[in-house]
């Protein structure tokens, strides 16, 4: 006859295999092993973590390793992830970011907390501070010139269409004003050096601008990254009147396609190669003598394949000057781009997320972006 333990444990992967409690209750991620006995919810060992982060709300145990009791099992049936979704996530306003299991820790975090310890999808008035169309605050912004970071006051507002900030408390002038049209925001925790780093991108005249900032506050961070999404979405809802909301939260925010070094040579393919920090963003590659730069030193516009542009490994056979062996050349309608990577693992990479793009038929709007680089001085 079998024991308590054992039939307990039965009873649970009985659970486990209902609809919903396959993956990860927060990031999606498949082979939930673990599960909050308080919440009655099963998530994956890296959630599992952050949910030791908040002890007072949520308890957490090995679905296959530890001894269950009767009660936690019920307690496991009775809610499960489908139920608990339809608790917690109630009211999710349609352009807050849902974490996946490839996200920082921080957006992860922030959604266990959102959910479980401030309910913020069960009473709309908790998501004020980023669904009210305006926001204002003082976060750390990284210095142009000396890399110093430095307080400074950021307005977002929806009416205006900007996200604006001021060097001085008492400034009538912003220094900078980014249209929420051509906003981005992506969190670079790594690359600025802080748990909480926000990377900030807009056009102006057509080229690229990054400003880097953070904030103490982990909540703080996240409600300024939802409130510039909430902004993108509702400026976006009035641009295309007909879209659905599944078509609009894809063009919220966007992580870079990839990032990192490679040498480059100029367009006589004549000058030595230099290295520079490259990012694919989307059909921009940009690059820059600093990952950290405001500017990049140029910028190059990568089409599609019906219109000749291509991707190919290697270097044409007379080309000297490089320093890492393992080239790319792209080809476009105007010229050719010569690229160089220090391992092969780093060219198959850049090579496929070139391809991904060149892949895709190109939208009409992005003819005119392409319009705009052909005529760049």
């Amino acid at each position: 006859m079998a024991s308590e333990s054992e039939r307990n444990k039965r009873l649970l992967q009985d659970v486990l295999a209902k609809p919903g409690n396959d993956v990860c209750a927060d990031c999606g991620n498949a082979e939930p092993d673990w599960a909050s006995v308080t919440l009655g919810v099963f998530v994956c060992q890296g959630c599992s973590l952050l949910h030791r982060g908040v002890p007072h709300i949520s308890r957490v145990k090995s679905v296959q390793q530890e001894t269950w009791d009767a009660s936690e099992v019920e307690l496991m049936a009775a809610m499960g992830n489908e139920a608990a979704k339809a608790k917690y996530e109630q009211k999710v306003p349609a352009f807050y970011y849902r974490p996946k299991h490839t996200d920082c820790k921080l957006l992860r975090e922030q959604w266990i907390r959102a959910r479980y310890e401030r309910n913020e999808f069960e009473f709309i008035e908790k998501q004020e501070p980023y669904s009210a169309g305006y926001r204002e605050g003082f976060l750390w912004k990284r210095g142009r010139d000396n890399g110093q970071f430095f307080s400074r006051k950021f307005i977002l507002s929806e009416r205006e269409g900007a996200l604006k900030y001021f060097n001085k408390q008492d400034a009538r002038d912003p220094k900078a004003v980014m249209k929420i049209e051509t906003l981005n925001a992506t969190f670079q925790p790594a690359k600025i050096g802080n748990p909480y780093g926000l990377q900030i991108t807009y056009l102006r005249d057509n080229s690229t601008r990054n400003i880097f900032v953070y904030h103490n506050d982990s909540k703080e961070m996240v409600d300024w990254f939802n409130a510039i999404r909430a902004a993108r979405f509702h400026y976006l809802q009035v641009a295309f009147p007909g879209a659905s909301d599944e078509e609009l939260v894809p063009k919220l925010t966007r992580s870079f396609m990839k990032e990192g070094f490679m040498e480059k040579t100029g367009p006589k393919h004549t000058e030595g190669f230099k290295k520079r920090w490259f990012t694919m963003d989307d059909r921009r590659l940009m690059y820059f003598k600093d990952p950290l730069d405001a500017y990049a030193r140029g910028e190059v516009f990568i089409g599609s394949k019906e219109n000749s542009y291509t991707v190919l490994p290697g270097l044409p056979p007379s080309t000297q000057g490089y320093h890492w062996n393992h080239g790319i050349t792209i080809v476009t309608p105007d010229r050719k781009f010569l690229f160089a990577c220090e391992t092969e693992a780093e060219q198959k990479d850049w090579i496929a997320a070139f391809q991904r793009v060149i892949n895709r038929p190109m939208r009409p709007q992005e003819y005119a972006v392409e319009a705009h680089f052909k005529h760049k001085p």
